[in-house]
């Protein structure tokens, strides 16, 4: 099972997530397995661990389950596809985003390359991976992991797909 976290935060961000997950349906070898809720969460610059108000409008997220013949490279490459497709420009690290898609977890896999790292580096610090992740897979989150989140604030939205 691979986990992708799915985020947005520039234009219609609950249509450009729920557009991505029926895209990620019509991936080789790909079908979607699970969805969670979709959750509001402030933008956060968590890559230095410090846990700032980072500039720019709320973020949708969720996280989706694939089940993928696909291998976790390939993956990777079909998911920066769809968010190019959507529209995504990196102007700057960070930036504020119409479609973000991490690959969070690949089975039980550790991968550490140029391109790819899994699990993603960063999905401990942020309760908008975490929260999602153990609605929909509560083995791979502990209560150790979701508690060192908790002081960041996430509201849940609803359903991904209604």
């Amino acid at each position: 099972m691979a986990y992708v976290a799915l985020g947005a935060n520039l234009g219609d961000a609950v249509a450009a997530l729920r557009q991505a997950v029926q895209a990620m349906r019509c991936l080789p070898l790909t079908q979607v397995h699970r969805m969670s809720s979709l959750y509001q969460t402030a933008p956060l610059d968590t890559d230095s661990g410090a846990e700032t108000a980072a500039p720019g409008q709320d973020y949708v997220n969720a996280v989706v389950a694939l089940r993928t013949g696909l291998s976790a490279p390939a993956l990777f490459d079909q998911l920066q596809q769809l968010e190019l497709q959507a529209g995504r420009e990196r102007p700057y690290r960070n930036a504020p985003r119409t479609l973000d898609l991490d690959l969070l977890l690949y089975g039980r896999a550790s991968l550490d390359s140029a391109r790819l790292t899994v699990p993603h580096p960063r999905m401990l610090q942020r309760a908008f991976v975490l929260v999602p992740l153990a609605e929909i897979a509560p083995d791979r989150v502990s209560a150790e992991q979701l508690g060192a989140v908790q002081h960041q604030a996430i509201a849940r939205l609803g359903a991904l797909l209604g």
